[in-house]
């Protein structure tokens, strides 16, 4: 068996296409877009450059037939953040099922990351954001996977544990219908925020649409950054990212909690876009546009995804949350258009949240673990701690 780093345009091709072969009877595999993963890799594209390096390989046989593949990155923002070692990466891992070629791909990352000054590695996660690429799926494997989240073979597990891999945490992904009960307690919940004429739950009028990346930052920040190594978001980045949702966004998915006309609590989702790419073969070219917009005025989509959730800190424990979550109730069950309703992962660091979620009636319908191996396994292994 041989590594190769990825340093030429046919290899870089090479590291896209591989999965392709690898997943080609796998019925709930859905083909990233290319261009996503590409975007990864590319320094103009990705802002973790600025403050980090990454690499990556492929692994060949004896023969040249490509049987691997594998990334590791330095991530100089988060390598001490809640660490008692410095911390580097490893993902975009896929193999064929040999515990060697696995161990071949683990070990040089391990070397690279050890040649940084890297004393362990979080796998398998994304040079970048939290929300994309990021952990192991470790149960779920029926279901498609939604936008920029992992799928994998069930016996990757094996793999990393057998290598000295230890869950850092639980990823869950909470599932239900759109129609159906939600817990009493939530109606609870809204009945005592709304007994304040101070609070103002809805979604977004178009005529507030510009403001929605200013909403954003806000809420976020305050509800968010500086928790579980969340960075603050800056107003470039929410407009970045508002831009992104732009061309899928409904505004019957973008609900806000206003306090005094301020915005303290939002509760976000998207058409779960994968649901449509799934049908372009991981090509937005000229036919893979126009199979996006066809299948896009069909509404073929009937899953909506819930992207971000939260309320800032001076006003949680008022009910903001269930009166969120009974006002998208009130408009999207006759509405009719979405029939399932997925929750972006949720850590398991994260018990508020989770119970939040539990009170919507959802089940956990997918579960990833983020792994990290210590490299001095005589070291203490730590969990990743409780959000308070």
């Amino acid at each position: 068996m041989k590594i190769i780093e990825v340093t030429t345009p046919q290899l870089a091709r090479e590291f896209i296409v591989f999965p392709v072969r690898l997943y080609k009877n796998e019925p709930a595999w859905i083909r990233p877009l290319d261009k996503d993963v590409e975007n990864v890799f590319d320094p103009e594209q990705n802002k973790a450059f600025r403050h980090g390096q990454c690499i990556r390989w492929i692994l060949t046989n004896d023969t040249g037939e490509t049987i691997g593949r594998v990334a590791a990155f330095v991530n100089d923002k988060i390598v001490h953040k809640g660490n008692d070692q410095p911390t580097g990466g490893m993902g975009f891992f896929e193999c064929i099922n040999d515990r060697n070629a696995a161990f071949m791909l683990f070990d040089q990352c391990k070397t690279w990351l050890q040649s940084k000054g890297m004393e362990a590695m979080d796998g398998p996660i994304n040079f970048g954001s939290r929300d994309r690429w990021w952990g192991l799926l470790i149960e779920g494997f029926d279901r498609e996977p939604n936008y920029q989240c992992n799928y994998n073979f069930s016996y990757y597990k094996d793999f990393f544990e057998a290598y000295g891999f230890q869950v850092y945490f639980y990823q869950f992904t909470y599932a239900r219908t759109v129609r159906g009960p939600l817990s009493p307690r939530l109606q609870e919940k809204a009945d005592i925020a709304r007994r304040d004429p101070n609070y103002d739950f809805r979604y977004l009028r178009k005529d507030e649409m510009e403001k929605l990346p200013e909403y954003l930052m806000t809420v976020y920040n305050r509800a968010w950054a500086n928790r579980s190594e969340n960075p603050e978001l800056t107003m470039a980045q929410a407009k970045v990212i508002v831009k992104q949702m732009k061309p899928i966004m409904d505004r019957k998915l973008l609900y806000f909690g206003f306090y005094k006309g301020e915005p303290v609590s939002f509760f976000l989702s998207l058409p779960e876009i994968n649901q449509i790419f799934k049908y372009v073969e991981g090509k937005l070219d000229w036919l893979g546009k126009l199979k996006f917009i066809w299948h896009t005025l069909r509404r073929t989509n009937k899953k909506a995804f819930g992207i971000l959730f939260g309320v800032v800190p001076e006003h949680q424990g008022k009910g903001l949350d269930g009166a969120m979550i009974i006002n998208a109730r009130d408009v999207l069950q006759p509405d009719g258009r979405y029939v399932q309703y997925e929750m972006n992962w949720i850590g398991d660091f994260n018990p508020k949240m989770i119970l939040v979620v539990e009170q919507v009636g959802a089940d956990i319908s997918k579960r990833h673990a983020t792994y990290r191996k210590l490299f001095d396994e005589t070291k203490p292994f730590k969990r990743a701690p409780i959000l308070k």
